[in-house]
This record gives C-alpha cells, sequence and structure tokens, in this order.
C-alpha cells in the first residue's frame, strides 16, 4: 500500500492506493498552519501500512536531494509554510521512503501514466487556480534542473486593453499575477464562476495562456498539453487559446488538430494525487 499527499495551498488531499493509481481511500482537510494541517497528515497514515509515501506539494519547493534544504517548502508567501522542513517532518512520523516533488510534477507524472498523455514520452500540465504552475515530462522524466520549473511567472505581453497591473507579490504582471483566479477575480470584480456569461473575460484569459503555451511549444516542445486547474473549468478558455495560439505561432512550427493536442485532463481532479501515488511508488523502488 502506498500512501499519496496532494499539498494544495488551499487544501491537502491525502490517499492511500497502489502503484496502478488506484486509490482506496482518501480525504481532504483545509490548508491552514502546519501545526494543524500536519497532524491531521499524520492521523491519516498512521491508520494504513504504508511502505512509501509521495508528495505533490505547493511551492517552491527544494527537490534538490544535495541541498541542506531538499524537501523544504521555500519561499512561499503562504503564511506559516515558508522554509518548513516538509520531507524531514514526515520522516520522522514515518520511516519509509518519501517522494517529493512539486504538485504540478505529480500532476503531469499522473497524465503521462494513465491520463491524458498516457503513451507518451512527453507531456506538459498546467495548473491554472489559485496560481498558475506547470510539470513537464521530458523523455519520460520529470524536468528538473536548478530546481524546479516555475512556469507561471513568465512574462508575456500585455494586452492593448488590459489595464490591470497584476496579482502577482514577487512580479506584478508575469502570467500567474494577470492570469490566475484571483487576477481575474481583482480586475472584473468578482470571481470566475459569476462570471460565465462574460466572453471578453475569458477572451483575455485565452489571450495571455496562448502566449504562455508559444513559449512553452517553442522550448520544450511536449507531445500534448494537458491544462487543468479551477479556471480551466471555464470551457470556452480552450476556444479562445485555440483562437489565438495559431496567429502567435504564425506558422513557424506545424502545430497538431489544437483540440486533440491541447486538452482537459484524462483523471480530472485526479491528476495529482494520482500522480503523488507514482511518486511514492517511484521512492520505493529506488529506495
Amino acid at each position: 500500500m502506498l500512501g499519496a499527499i496532494e499539498a494544495g495551498g488551499t487544501k491537502f488531499v491525502c490517499a492511500v492506493g497502489d502503484e496502478s493509481g488506484k486509490i482506496i481511500e482518501r480525504v481532504q482537510f483545509p490548508t491552514t498552519v502546519p501545526e494543524e494541517t500536519i497532524p491531521n497528515v499524520i492521523e491519516f497514515f498512521k491508520k494504513y501500512p504504508v511502505k512509501a509515501i509521495g508528495i505533490g506539494s505547493f511551492g517552491p519547493i527544494d527537490v534538490n536531494k544535495e541541498s541542506p534544504t531538499y524537501g523544504y517548502i521555500t519561499s512561499t508567501p503562504k503564511k506559516g509554510w515558508k522554509d518548513y522542513p516538509f520531507v524531514q517532518t514526515l520522516k520522522a512520523a514515518f520511516s519509509v521512503p518519501i517522494g517529493f516533488n512539486t504538485d504540478v510534477n505529480a500532476a503531469a507524472l499522473g497524465e503521462a501514466t494513465i491520463g491524458a498523455a498516457k503513451g507518451l514520452d512527453s507531456c506538459l500540465y498546467i495548473t491554472v487556480g489559485t496560481g498558475i504552475g506547470a510539470g513537464a515530462i521530458v523523455q519520460g522524466k520529470l524536468l528538473q534542473g536548478l530546481t524546479h520549473p516555475e512556469m507561471g511567472h513568465i512574462l508575456v505581453r500585455r494586452h492593448p486593453n488590459d489595464e490591470y497591473q497584476g496579482k502577482c507579490p514577487y512580479h506584478h504582471d508575469c502570467l500567474e499575477g494577470l492570469a490566475a483566479g484571483p487576477a481575474i477575480e481583482a480586475r472584473w470584480g468578482e470571481k470566475g464562476f459569476h462570471l460565465v456569461e462574460r466572453a471578453e473575460v475569458w477572451d483575455l484569459e485565452g489571450y495571455y495562456i496562448a502566449q504562455a503555451l508559444m513559449q512553452y511549444i517553442l522550448i520544450l516542445s511536449p507531445k500534448r498539453i494537458i491544462l487543468g486547474g479551477g479556471v480551466m473549468k471555464q470551457e470556452q478558455v480552450f476556444s479562445s487559446i485555440y483562437k489565438y495560439l495559431p496567429e502567435l505561432v504564425n506558422h513557424y512550427v506545424v502545430l497538431p488538430e489544437l483540440s486533440d493536442y491541447i486538452v482537459s485532463p484524462g483523471l480530472g481532479d485526479d491528476a495529482g494525487i494520482t500522480g503523488a501515488l507514482m511518486l511514492a511508488h517511484q521512492a520505493f523502488q529506488e529506495n
């Protein structure tokens, strides 16, 4: 039996399952501060004989195993979680191997293994919600270098009619600052689900996401792009992306049929927790 944690900025999902991605039992609770949230995690897993635990976490996190702060959540603005020793805390509670990566990398792994990118050796998983993040599979492996990818913070060209200054506390008008859920609410004065009938909201959203996808395509050349997260539940965003992306690429590279290439998660909302099971399986095999 494997344990899995999808540690999000809003909620934690904990589950037990197997290496096939089958989830046997799960629980979720709000992400508050570590002193409240982590005891709930530990209490859940103490009921099961898990042989490894996989963590897909909000970030930034330290994924460099040679680093003295490997396993930490690092420079997050999330109150109470800055410089938090996530892996070390769970290691102290459970003497099992622990796999650790970003929530979006975990989701990419889940989608590549049994989801919308099954059978492909490369894909890109992007979540557009409270924040924007992306995980990538390249030649069958999670992309990781100096650190994990932070694709939500790339710079994009501002729409000529968009006067909103941006929500990101670090960069203001980066992609996340202009297109994540909180930016939509701040720009338009209401949460996205109250703006369903406002076509201009979702057209602008697609305008920014299409710019980002052009850059990811030119740099990583993924074989499939999967767009998840709460904002992407507004399916009209896909239509806007399909409109703007070919204009931006302008025949420089040949794009596949966009409705087959840029898709919703095959695992739905379970991409992250399923990928965390895969991280646990990898950690067990490597131990």
